[in-house]
């Protein structure tokens, strides 16, 4: 199982990234595609959206079940993966690599009440 050292991790399986303009990509981790099994469907939040922590903001959907999409931050989406509207099976592929949507946060990104990739095996352990 891949557990990426340089991402921070949210309890209900997103990974954040912070990105050089301090922006944070959001994705799904290995575990969660897995669990998933091959996605059919991703629903992102809107361009301009403004999202809630841990507020649902999406739903990714597999033959055999739906997950909604959770903000790891209060913020304003800025970005969506649009690729992922016709591949959305790409975040089985490769699921670090595949953000599904970024968000500008409201206030300077701090990691308290995320999981580093220690603290994200030992939850799904």
């Amino acid at each position: 199982m891949l557990i990426p050292d340089h991402l921070v991790y949210a309890e209900t399986h997103e990974w954040v990234k912070v990105e050089e303009d301090g922006t944070l990509a959001v994705g799904i981790t290995d575990f969660g595609q897995e669990q998933l099994g091959p996605l059919v469907y991703v629903e992102m939040p809107a361009v301009g959206a403004q999202v809630r922590r841990t507020g649902e903001c999406g739903i990714v959907e597999s033959n055999k079940t739906a997950s909604d999409l959770h903000a790891p931050v209060d913020g304003e989406v800025v970005a969506i993966n649009e690729a992922l509207v016709e591949t959305p099976d790409a975040v089985n592929d490769a699921p670090y690599d595949q953000w599904i949507f970024k968000i500008r946060p409201a206030a300077p990104f701090s990691t308290e009440g995320f999981l580093d990739a220690a603290g994200y095996l030992k939850l799904i352990s």
